[in-house]
């Protein structure tokens, strides 16, 4: 199938598929051409991705300290907690790329405008980054930098500063009730931009330590928290699913699944992707789903895709 060609008819198809949670067998956004490649490619430097992180955390390296209050230290771990679950886990991750559950159009957008101020990307920006991870981990083989299969400071420096150029690359097609969505390409143009408000609020609530920690610290912490997270998921850990087929593997990194929402458990999404419950088995915390629990007993959140539920992956193997 020619990707470009395709577009148009791929695109009417993509938000039917992902209802039907048809992302377990495949990438629905990436349509592949006969010489696309998981594999070719170069690194290179990304200036505006590697001066936003590295401002960041330089700020909240020479400013927190200086600028420390218990009051700034709450607003940073309230802030962190409810743009990482609500914004990142909840509305990024599982509601606007898998689809994993439906809720009212603004509480979807809500929740990707808090996914926004994690300060990782716009909401384009988050699924084409997610989508091009995941259909190349579902080859046999693919490129270093999506399998996160270098050393630790090497891997850093990809990911937080630099982008991958495949040479063959697979086109991105969005379903088109997220890429003709005002309020999402008014979040992608200005994603950075949007921390520009609450700067200026918490400036004039708590000064420039509200600042410092409600700003800068939270997206530094968030931002690297996300890359160190994904690579020991993709690197260690324990697992209880095996796909076949597949180059890179998941793995569950428990010891830190509270404070990510539940997103450490990568095993389990690996296995069921298109699943709203990441906590599978017995202590496998899983906020998320909790969050998205209460949601559902008060009617906000319905049909809330589970492993039970999901259709068969006829390559997908329990290992205990």
């Amino acid at each position: 199938m020619h990707g470009v060609d395709a577009a148009g008819t791929v695109a009417d198809r993509i938000d039917e598929a992902l209802q039907n949670a048809e992302g377990t067998f495949r990438s629905l956004r990436m349509a592949e051409d006969e010489d696309t490649s998981a594999v070719e490619g170069e690194v290179y430097w990304k200036p505006a991705k590697s001066l936003w992180i590295s401002a960041m955390t330089l700020a909240a390296l020479v400013g927190g300290p200086l600028a420390f209050t218990w009051g700034a230290l709450a607003l940073f771990l309230a802030a962190t907690a409810v743009t990482v679950c609500l914004g990142h886990s909840l509305g990024m991750h599982r509601r606007l790329i898998h689809r994993a559950y439906d809720c009212p159009l603004w509480l979807e957008r809500l929740f990707v405008y808090l996914g926004t101020l994690v300060g990782m990307a716009g909401p384009h920006g988050m699924i084409r980054q997610h989508d091009i991870r995941d259909w190349a981990q579902r080859k046999p083989r693919c490129h270093p930098y999506l399998a996160h299969r270098s050393g630790l400071l090497r891997d850093g420096f990809w990911q937080l500063h630099c982008e991958l150029r495949l040479a063959h690359p697979p086109h991105l097609v969005m379903e088109r009730r997220v890429a003709e969505d005002g309020f999402y390409r008014f979040l992608e143009r200005t994603w950075m931009a949007q921390q520009v408000p609450w700067a200026l609020l918490f400036y004039a609530v708590g000064g420039p330590p509200w600042v410092v920690w409600g700003v800068a610290a939270r997206v530094a912490a968030s931002v690297t928290g996300h890359w160190l997270v994904g690579y020991f998921a993709h690197n260690r850990g324990g697992r209880s699913w095996h796909i076949e087929d597949a180059g890179v593997q998941g793995y569950n990194v428990p010891w830190c699944s509270l404070v990510t929402m539940g997103e450490a458990l990568h095993n389990n999404h690996h296995a069921f992707p298109a699943s709203a419950r990441l906590g599978l088995r017995k202590g496998e915390m899983d906020p998320g789903w909790w969050v998205l629990r209460a949601l559902m007993g008060v009617g906000l959140v319905w049909n809330a895709k589970t492993p039970e539920t999901l259709p068969f992956r006829p390559n997908l193997v329990a290992l205990r």
